[in-house]
Parts: C-alpha cells; structure tokens; sequence
C-alpha cells in the first residue's frame, strides 16, 4: 500500500506548529515492509533547503485560472529523512522564507493542482491520498469533482484536521482558478457565501479525522462555524490520538540537552538541566521550575499570563521561564515582567529548538492552559521527560492527563481558561513539589507511559484498509 501525505508542513524541513510534527513523524512510523508512506510538500526558502542538495525530477507549467506557472518537483540527493519526501517547487509563489503569509490562497491552490497534475504522471497511482489541513482541502474536491482527474475518482482520500479555527476561506470571485469541473456542484466549495476549503475537504474527503478523540466531540459544538456541518458528516469521522516521534523526544538520547537520563536516573539527570536553566536565564534552583513553551496566542491560554505570573510569583516561592513568540502585545508584557521579577522570572522571546527540549528536560511542571487544543504534543513531550503537565482539560489534553485527585492520576487538571483557576492549578503544582516523595514518584511514573505513533500509525493503516 503506498500513502501520499500532503501537507504544507513536515518536521524537519518546515515547522510552525504541531501539524509538522505529526506530519514528520507518521510516515516514518507507519512504513514497513507492507506500507509505503511518502509526504509531498512546498519547496520554501528556509534554513533545510539551504542546507541540502535537492534533485529535480520533474518540471511543468499549471494553469492558476488564465496564468501559466512553472512547478519543479525536487526530491532530496542524499536521504536524511526516515522516508521519502517530494517538493513542489513554484518559485513565484511558494519559494518564500515564510510558511504562511496573510494572502495565501493562490500559493495553496498552486501547490495542490502541481501536487496532482504530477500524480496524473506517474505509472502507479497512490493507494491512499492524505490530506492535512485546509491548505490541501481542495484536493478531495479535485480529486471528485475536477475533469482532469476523473481517473483518480476511486483512489481513497482522507482529511485530517489539525486545527479547525483555520480553513483557507477565499472569495468566489477566485472560482476560476480551481480546475474546471461541473459548475453545478460548486454548492461543495461553499461554507457561509464564500468558498471554504476546510469544509470542502470534510463534504468531499472518504474519511474524515481529527487528532485527538475529544477534539472530534468538541468540534460538533464550536468548530469556527462547521458545527453543523461536522455533526452532518459525523457517520465519516473519527479521532486518532496523535503520537510523538520517541526517537526525536528520547530524554536518554537527545543531543540538545544538558544530560542525558531515564527513568531510573531521573533525578541526577533532570537536576543538571534545571541548574544549566537556572544559571542561564537568572533563576533560583531550589525552588520549583513552572515552564511555558508555545505561541503566544488566544488559543493558549497566553493572552492572561501577565496576569497570571504576577499574581503566581507573588504568593508562591517559584520560578517562571518562557520560550514563545505571537501577540506583540503580550511579548511587551512579558518582557516588561523581567525588570520587576529579577531572580524568579524569565523569558525567551523567539523559538529555540535547543531550549526547547532543554526546558522538557528541566522544568518541574509544564503550563498549558489552552482554550483550544486539538491534541497537544507538548503535554506528551513533558511525560516523556518527567515533567508534569499542568492544562486545561480540552481536547488532546484531556485525553492524555488524569488529574492527581483521580486514581492512577499524574497531573494537574482545570477546567476553565481564568486567571483564579490556573493560579489555582500553580498553587497545587506548588503544594506537590513541596512533597518531594510524592513529586519523584509521579516523575518516574509518567516517562514510563507510552506516547509514540507505533499505535496511532497502525490506526491509521487500519482505517486506509477499511475503504481501500
């Protein structure tokens, strides 16, 4: 069985946010002697297409409405990646230093008529086609509805939704630009009177799934205005839980911390990471480390931080470090916190891959306040490394985190995005690390729980065979 992952991210190549992850990681975890799993993605300007030598294999021009395009396809010289990734290079438009801009919908629907005018080529069509959020939402609508791909109709396509707050909305003035198909059916692009290619791919895709269980469910009641449309299609959709890549997130083996350590030597190997934090960013060891790693938006959580670590540092003997970048307006809060909380808080404006696995490493407790959390990696990035979750019982979080209060529990749980209750949720982190007996039991315990995709990718391969 070959599967074609399609997807504007992929994890090492181009990273904003979890999508790249799961997307870097379910393919390697899915290939094996009876799957072939490959991802074709835009070739963009960044720090991996600089770095490599790419191949083309393939050239040709798109029509985007009356306008030719040129389109490469490059494929890697050497083979970095645990599987086989394609670009599509459209360098008017695509090869750019940035994933996503404010005015992407010409980009997208050149990535994903190139993606299938170069299918259309090949001897062997794909057994599965996978699409991955709303920048390849139209292609299950090409895939039934364009001419030209009339041969692909009975090629299985499924959609996943990673986030469904974004969904590629676009006026219908720019119809013309999608290939040419019965302009009866057009009803199938349109979502509240503009076209809408999130909620194309849920009427058109075989399958449709989300990333986590609960975020399925929760999507029936808030989904950015497809609540009805999501609960229509509910007979087609399913959530898998996303994994994470244990090779990459492996406290024993990762080469970007301080030192390496296993659940046994947990507490020597944690320690020397938290003292490399503390020394580097000013903060006192000895009292518990609280750590956010993420974007600095409305989604999670992070708009009420300035807040919420005044009043935290205030009445708890703690420290706070954070590594994020988003609203301009809270990055200037933030950093406007560091004069007045000198010794006891911190923050990393920016993203710093390094840092990143270093805090997993280090930290005692991780925040995650979220207000929508599809499925969250970082929670899992936390157990594996010891450090306890602290969220907001949404979605993935509340899939994957029983609160302490609750039997076989290992982290701590609230259930409104407010200042009083994830002040609450810090005090209680306070309290557990306070019991040292307690708080190193609960470390070892969560690094032993299982979170790679060896599960979730064979879900996956479950579902393919179910319409395959």
């Amino acid at each position: 069985m070959t599967i074609i992952h399609i997807s504007a991210e992929c994890y090492p190549v181009a990273k904003v946010g979890g999508l790249a992850d799961v997307v870097g990681a379910l393919p390697k975890y899915q290939n094996s002697s009876k799957v072939s799993s490959q991802v074709i993605m835009p070739f963009y300007d960044n720090t991996f297409t600089k770095e490599n030598v790419f191949t083309t294999i393939y050239s040709n021009e798109i029509n985007l409405g009356n306008t030719l395009v040129n389109f490469n396809v490059k494929t890697l010289k050497e083979k970095p990646l645990d599987f086989e990734v394609f670009f599509i290079d459209v360098p008017e438009l695509l090869f750019k230093d940035y994933v996503y801009s404010s005015d992407d919908t010409n980009r997208f629907l050149a990535f994903q008529i190139a993606t299938l005018d170069w299918i259309r080529t090949w001897k062997k069509h794909p057994d599965i086609i996978h699409c991955h959020d709303h920048h390849t939402g139209l292609i299950p609508f090409m895939l039934q509805e364009s001419y030209k791909y009339e041969a692909f109709r009975k090629i299985p396509n499924i959609l996943t939704i990673h986030n469904a707050q974004y969904q590629g909305w676009f006026s219908h003035i720019k119809v013309g630009l999608i290939p040419s198909f019965n302009f009866n059916n057009v009803g199938l692009l349109d979502w509240g009177g503009t076209i809408n290619p999130l909620a194309a791919a849920i009427k058109c895709a075989w399958r449709v799934t989300t990333v986590s269980p609960s975020y399925m469910e929760e999507l029936k009641v808030d989904a950015n205005g497809l609540e009805s449309l999501l609960s229509a299609e509910n007979a087609k959709c399913s959530g898998i839980l996303n994994g994470i890549d244990t090779d990459v997130w492996n406290p024993e083996t990762d080469h970007y911390i301080i030192k390496n350590y296993n659940a046994k030597t947990i507490n020597i190997g944690a320690e020397a990471n938290k003292r490399y934090l503390c020394d580097t960013f000013n903060l006192d060891f000895e009292k518990p480390l609280f750590a956010f790693i993420g974007r600095l938006v409305g989604e999670k959580g992070s708009d009420l931080f300035p807040d919420v670590f005044k009043i935290a540092l205030e009445r708890n003997n703690l420290n706070i470090l954070l590594l994020g970048s988003g609203n301009s307006f809270v990055e200037q809060q933030l950093e406007t916190l560091k004069k007045d909380y000198i010794g006891t808080y911190n923050a990393f404006i920016g993203y710093d891959e390094k840092l990143s696995h270093i805090i997993y490493a280090g930290a005692d407790f991780l925040l995650m306040p979220s207000r929508v959390e599809p499925c969250g990696l970082n929670q899992m990035y936390a157990l594996r490394y010891g450090t306890i979750p602290i969220v907001r019982s949404i979605g993935g979080l509340k899939d994957t985190v029983i609160d302490i209060s609750k039997e076989n529990g290992f982290g701590i749980c609230h259930d409104n995005v407010t200042v009083l209750e994830i002040i609450n949720a810090i005090d209680r982190g306070v309290a557990l690390y306070k019991n040292q007996s307690k708080y190193k039991k609960i470390r070892k315990k969560i690094m032993e729980i299982d979170h790679s995709w060896d599960v979730s990718a064979q879900e996956y391969i479950n579902l393919y065979n179910s319409i395959n």
